[in-house]
């Protein structure tokens, strides 16, 4: 039977070169290809994570979260992303131009949302709790 496994995500943006550069800079990953409308990033080789792939989309809407009115450009996914220190991490990602998201709905979460508004959270293993 062939292997199965999530390889990539791909997030639709206004302009694919500035997201990848914001996730690039936060992640501490590095372009791993790139043309004039998508961009492939990726952690270091032999060191863990899933890559990410951002796509110019010239009509792309940016999402509402939480959803507030029908017909809203709903959010389709977020990305979770592990801190060593949520404090730390929520800074770092406000410094590389992330915003804070107004409602958070839970203490030991961040919400955040990049450049091109998809929300994120930034979340630290609690000690005894499983992985995510």
């Amino acid at each position: 039977m062939a292997t199965v496994r999530l390889s990539t995500v791909v997030l639709d943006a206004h302009d694919a070169h500035e997201l990848a550069g914001f996730y690039r800079r936060l992640l501490g990953y590095e372009v791993r290809a790139e043309e004039p409308d998508w961009v492939l990033i990726g952690p270091a080789p032999g060191t863990d994570g899933v890559a990410l792939a951002f796509e110019t989309e010239r009509d792309y809407v940016r999402p509402v979260w939480p959803t507030r009115n029908p017909g809203d450009q709903q959010v389709m996914l977020h990305l979770d992303i592990e801190v060593d220190d949520l404090a730390d991490g929520t800074a770092r990602a406000l410094a590389e131009g992330a915003t804070l998201a107004e409602h958070q709905p839970q203490d030991d979460v961040r919400v955040l949302f990049d450049p091109s508004g998809h929300p994120f959270c930034l979340w630290t293993r609690q000690l005894g709790a499983p992985a995510q």
